[in-house]
C-alpha cells in the first residue's frame, strides 16, 4: 500500500538509501579508527594518519548527512503533494450520489491530517528501516570481528528486545488506526455543525452538539494515549535492552581484559560499537511505529478509491456537441426522458418510475408536486448526477450514454436551492462558469437580478469578497442566478431560485428568466405560485411519476392535486389577484 505512494519517487529514494548506507559505513568505521588511535598511542607511533582518518570520516559524514536530510525532506513533501493531488482529483471526479453520503469534514481530514501521517512513513521511515537493519547487522558483524564472546552477549540482548518489540506492534497499529478514524468522524460532525451554526445557537444546542463532537475527540485521544503508552513501553524495552547489554559487555569485557584474553583498546572499540548499536535499534523501533501510522493513513486514503467515478471522468476533455443551430422551433424536444426509472441505491424504492418527459428548445417548463414526488431526481438525471436504471435520456436526439458528463453539463446552468457561493470575490463567482464574459455582460446580469446598486455601493465593487456576513441569503441567491444567466445556457435549471428574495425583486428576476426562455429552455422546480402560473408548461409529479402536464389553467380545470397545491400556496387574496388566480375563478383557499 505504501509502495503505491513511494513508487514514483523510487530513484530519489534509492539515492537516499545509498547516502544513508554510506553514513552507516562511516559510523561503523569510527570505532575501528578509534582503536587504531589507541593502539598507535600504546606503540608511541605518529597520530597524523589516525587523526586525519577521523577528521575525514567526520567531514564525509557531515556531507552525506546534509544531502540525505534535504533529499528525504523533499521526497516527503512530494509524496504528500501526490497523495493530496490524488484525493482532490478523486473528490471532484467521483460520482455525486456516493460521494455525498460521506461527511465533508471526514473527507477533508483524509486530505489533511492523514497525508501528514503518510509523509514520514512513505519516505524517511522506509529508508530508516532498511538502513537501520543494515547498520544493525553491520554493527553485530564488526563486533564479531573484535570478540565473538562479547558478540554472543550482545546478540542475546538484541534478540530479546526484538521479540518483545514485535509483540507490541499489532496493538500499536490498531490503536493508531482507531484514533485516526475517530478524528475523521469528529471532522465530519464538526463540519456539519459549523455549516448550521445559526440553527445550533437558536436551538440552544451548543453544549449538546459540542459534547457529541468532543466525544469523538475524546475517543481519538483515548486511542492515541493507548498507542503512546505502548510505544513508550516498546521504546523503553529497546533502550533498556541495549543499556543492559552495554553493562553486560562492560562486565564480561573487564573480566576478559583482566584474564589477558583481550586488549583494552578492543574492549573500548567494542563498547563504541555497543553504543553505536543503540542507533539502529532506536531507528528501527521508531521506523516501525511511524510505519504503523503511515499504513493506517495510506489505508484511509486508498479507501477513497472505492468511491465510483463518473462515466468517462478520467478521459480527455472533449468538445461540446452541437445542438443543431437555431432552425428547430420551440416545440421540438431538446431534452427527453423516455421510460426512465431511477434509484439512489440498489434495492431501494424507485425515486422515478417509467417517467416520460420532454423539454422543448425554447420556453419555460415548471416541475411541481409534493415533497418526495421526484422533482430533484429529475434534475439529477438531467445533469448526470444520477444514472437511470432503465429507460433513456437524450439531448438533441443524442443518447446520454454516448456523451460524457462534461459534454452534457456544458449545455446547462444550474441554480441550487441553497445557492452555495464559490470562495472568492463577486467577480470570481459571476465568471466562474463563463470566465470569458465581458464587463458589459456582467453588469447586464447584475441589473437583471437587481444587484447593481449593492455592488456599486461596495468600496471594492466586483472585487469585494463574497461571504455570508456582507451578503444576505437572498443576495447570494441572486448572484448564483446571475452567474447562471451569464452563461446563456441552452438549458437553465432553477431549483427554487427566488425562494429567498422579496416580491419586487422576484418580479424583476422572473422577467429576466422569461426573456431567457424566449431564446432558450428554462426548467424550474417551483413551490411559489408566482413562478408556476407563468410557465409555458407545468409538469405535475407524484410518487416518482408524471401525473399531469399542461398550462396553469388546464391543470386547474382537470387535476384536483394541482388545485390543492395552488390553494396551499396562497398567502392572501391580494397576492392571488396579483398572480392572476382571481382571473382563473379560483377562490382563495378553495380545494
Amino acid at each position: 500500500m505504501l509502495w503505491s505512494f513511494v513508487h514514483p519517487h523510487r530513484r530519489k529514494l534509492a539515492l537516499g538509501l545509498v547516502l544513508a548506507l554510506l553514513g552507516s559505513a562511516l559510523q561503523l568505521a569510527n570505532p575501528m579508527v578509534t582503536k587504531l588511535v589507541l593502539d598507535t598511542v600504546a606503540d608511541a607511533g605518529s597520530l597524523v594518519v589516525p587523526i586525519s582518518l577521523l577528521l575525514g570520516l567526520f567531514g564525509l559524514g557531515i556531507v552525506f548527512g546534509l544531502w540525505h536530510w534535504i533529499l528525504m525532506g523533499t521526497v516527503a513533501e512530494k509524496v504528500v503533494l501526490d497523495a493530496r493531488t490524488s484525493l482532490v482529483r478523486r473528490y471532484f471526479r467521483a460520482a455525486l450520489i456516493p460521494m455525498s453520503r460521506r461527511p465533508t469534514g471526514e473527507l477533508v481530514t483524509r486530505a489533511t491530517s492523514d497525508t501528514v501521517l503518510l509523509r514520514e512513513a512513505a519516505s524517511n521511515s522506509i529508508i530508516s528501516l532498511i538502513n537501520g537493519g543494515v547498520l544493525l547487522v553491520g554493527t553485530l558483524a564488526m563486533m564479531g570481528v573484535l570478540d565473538p564472546v562479547l558478540l554472543a552477549v550482545t546478540f542475546t540482548a538484541v534478540l530479546v528486545v526484538t521479540v518483545l518489540f514485535l509483540t507490541l506492534m499489532p496493538s500499536i497499529a490498531t490503536a493508531q488506526e482507531r484514533a485516526q478514524n475517530s478524528l475523521g468522524l469528529m471532522g465530519g460532525v464538526l463540519d456539519g455543525a459549523l455549516r448550521a451554526v445559526r440553527t445550533v445557537k437558536v436551538s440552544r444546542a451548543e453544549e449538546r452538539l459540542g459534547g457529541q463532537i468532543l466525544e469523538h475527540a475524546e475517543q481519538a485521544a483515548r486511542h492515541g494515549v493507548l498507542s503512546v503508552r505502548r510505544e513508550a513501553v516498546a521504546w523503553t524495552i529497546a533502550y533498556g535492552g541495549i543499556q543492559l547489554a552495554i553493562i553486560a559487555i562492560l562486565g564480561v569485557g573487564a573480566l576478559r581484559v583482566t584474564a589477558g584474553e583481550m586488549e583494552v583498546s578492543t574492549l573500548i572499540a567494542f563498547l563504541l560499537y555497543a553504543f553505536t548499536l543503540m542507533s539502529p535499534v532506536m531507528e528501527l523501533s521508531q521506523s516501525v511505529t511511524t510505519l504503523q501510522s503511515g499504513v493506517a493513513a495510506a489505508k484511509r486514503i486508498r479507501e477513497v478509491e472505492a468511491i465510483p467515478l463518473e462515466p468517462s471522468s478520467e478521459g480527455p476533455d472533449v468538445p461540446l456537441p452541437s445542438l443543431g443551430g437555431t432552425g428547430p422551433g420551440a416545440g421540438e424536444a431538446l431534452l427527453e426522458l423516455r421510460g426512465v426509472t431511477a434509484r439512489y441505491a440498489p434495492g431501494a424504492e424507485p425515486a422515478l418510475e417509467r417517467v416520460d418527459l420532454s423539454i422543448p428548445r425554447r420556453g419555460h417548463t415548471a416541475v411541481v408536486g409534493p415533497s418526495g414526488a421526484g422533482k430533484t431526481t429529475v434534475f439529477s438525471l438531467f445533469l448526470r448526477f444520477l444514472e437511470p436504471e432503465d429507460g433513456e435520456l437524450t439531448l438533441a436526439g443524442a443518447p446520454y450514454s454516448s456523451l460524457t458528463p462534461r459534454q452534457v453539463r456544458g449545455h446547462f446552468a444550474y441554480v441550487e436551492q441553497d445557492t452555495p457561493v464559490i470562495p472568492g470575490t463577486i467577480r470570481e463567482n459571476l465568471l466562474f462558469s463563463n470566465p470569458d464574459a465581458s464587463e458589459e455582460d456582467v453588469r447586464r446580469v447584475l441589473g437583471e437580478v437587481r444587484l447593481s446598486d449593492k455592488v456599486d455601493a461596495l468600496e471594492e465593487g466586483l472585487d469585494a469578497p463574497l461571504d455570508a456576513t456582507s451578503f444576505s441569503g437572498g443576495q447570494r441567491q441572486r448572484i448564483a442566478l446571475a452567474r447562471a444567466l451569464l452563461c446563456s445556457p441552452d438549458i437553465l435549471l432553477l431549483d427554487e431560485a427566488t425562494s429567498q428574495v422579496d416580491a419586487i425583486t422576484e418580479a424583476a428576476i422572473t422577467a429576466g428568466v422569461r426573456r431567457h426562455a424566449e431564446r432558450k429552455a428554462v426548467v424550474t422546480i417551483a413551490h411559489r405560485l408566482s413562478t408556476v402560473i407563468h410557465a409555458d408548461t407545468i409538469v405535475l409529479m407524484e410518487d416518482g411519476r408524471v401525473r399531469a402536464q399542461g398550462t396553469h389553467r388546464e391543470l386547474l380545470d382537470r387535476d384536483p392535486l394541482y388545485r390543492e397545491l395552488v390553494a396551499a400556496l396562497h398567502i392572501s387574496e391580494t397576492e392571488a389577484d396579483e398572480d392572476g388566480v382571481r382571473d382563473e375563478g379560483l377562490p382563495v383557499g378553495s380545494p
